[in-house]
């Protein structure tokens, strides 16, 4: 389900030790959906081509599968018919389930349809405040961390019954 890409589970002691797992709440966004003042280089990119911000997360969130020009390309052609949404409010789903992350302040669907550039403008936040640099590609970002030897920011949520 997940791939081969990097990834730890969010259970035990050992998630306690990882640099991440500490200093975010877990199972919390760490910005909120209009809170796009809070980056300026994302808001500006955003408002100004949203394709590319949305590009950059999806390679991320997809770790790779997806590359950013393909995400890019497809984002703009609908955008120009008006249904990008469409194909972002997916992206999401996949951003929250990778980070436990609550559904809010609506569905998916929802936020994407109402507040798309707001929606892109706050995965881009969540990344980044994750350790997830979107503006450099899902490979660069995996040298980052293993140069720096610290375990991706990517949770995987332990099985439930």
């Amino acid at each position: 389900m997940y791939g081969d890409g990097p990834v730890f589970k969010a259970e035990g002691a050992s998630f306690r030790d990882q640099p991440y797992g500490r200093e975010l709440p877990q199972g919390l966004w760490t910005t909120g959906l209009c809170d796009c003042h809070q980056d300026g280089h994302i808001c500006v990119q955003t408002a100004i081509m949203p394709c590319i911000s949305f590009a950059q997360n999806t390679e991320i969130v997809n770790r790779g599968t997806i590359p950013c020009m393909d995400a890019g390309l497809i984002h703009l052609a609908l955008g120009f018919v008006g249904c990008c949404w469409l194909y972002a409010f997916p992206n999401r789903s996949r951003l929250r389930e990778h980070f436990a992350l609550p559904e809010e302040p609506c569905g998916d669907f929802w936020v994407h349809l109402f507040c798309n550039s707001c929606a892109i403008c706050q995965e881009s936040r969540e990344l980044k405040n994750r350790g997830a640099d979107p503006s450099i590609s899902w490979l660069s970002n995996v040298e980052k961390w293993s140069r720096e030897k610290v375990t991706p920011p990517i949770v995987v949520p332990g099985m439930n019954r």
